[in-house]
């Protein structure tokens, strides 16, 4: 288990560059959180530091439920936000098991709504919102 501190908003930078060190070819994270921890803010400056453009950056897959970015390189990056699914059926349909087999990165918010179906290498993120508004990643592999 590794933690990552955030102390303020001016820390997610170094934060997303200590995380992206630790990513190595893992390609399946899974970003668990209350609502407003700061997930998609993270996702946004991890994505920035892989090298995707600000503002192809800064767009929420809160309404289609995934965005594709591709940095530089050509690499593939997918953003999910599962929050609005119902079931596990509903990401099957979107075709979610395409884009885990594509040895892309998945970046995923809410994966507790598919569970049953996350990839076994899977690495879980927790953030968790200090009393003091830091913020706290707990990376764990699954």
């Amino acid at each position: 288990m590794k933690r990552i501190d955030i102390p303020t908003a001016a820390d997610l930078v170094s934060a997303a560059r200590e995380f992206a060190k630790l990513l190595g070819s893992r390609r399946h994270i899974a970003f668990y959180g209350d609502m407003g921890a700061g997930k998609t803010t993270f996702i946004r400056t991890l994505v920035r530091e892989l090298g995707v453009g600000v503002d192809v950056a800064a767009n929420s897959p809160s309404f289609s439920l995934v965005n594709e970015y591709e940095t530089p390189s050509g690499e593939r990056i997918y953003h999910f936000d599962f929050y609005r699914l119902d079931s596990v059926e509903e990401a099957f349909d979107i075709g979610v098991e395409e884009y885990f087999d594509s040895g892309a990165l998945c970046l995923m918010e809410w994966p507790e709504r598919i569970i049953p179906i996350l990839p076994e290498d899977t690495v879980t993120v927790k953030i968790t919102v200090n009393d003091d508004d830091s913020r706290t990643l707990t990376i764990s592999e699954c």
